[in-house]
């Protein structure tokens, strides 16, 4: 399993519009989570979910993408664009390790 990693801080005042357009963004997205940190308020991260690492890279291609109907979430980042900040990461074991 891989995941691509988005993660970036909104403005303050940009809250309610970037949660109005996220919300509309989620409901034609499956396999993606957007979480909010605890400690720091503004600041969020796109969770998207793929099988191989080649889907995963495609999703980070395309999140990174002009094109992509997210990019929209870059008016929002405080920054901009370049402050967008994208990884794919592994699962480390196939499955979850018996802990008993």
């Amino acid at each position: 399993m891989y995941i691509c990693f988005a993660e970036y801080r909104i403005a303050e005042e940009s809250r309610l519009p970037f949660l109005e357009l996220t919300n509309k963004l989620l409901q034609h997205e499956k396999d993606m989570y957007l979480y909010e940190g605890t400690d720091q308020p503004n600041l969020f991260v796109e969770v998207w979910h793929a099988a191989t690492s080649a889907e995963a890279e495609q999703i980070k291609k395309e999140r990174c993408s002009e094109r992509s109907s997210w990019s929209q979430v870059s008016s929002y980042i405080v920054g901009g664009q370049a402050k967008l900040h994208v990884w794919t990461f592994k699962s480390v074991y196939p499955k979850k390790p018996d802990c008993g």
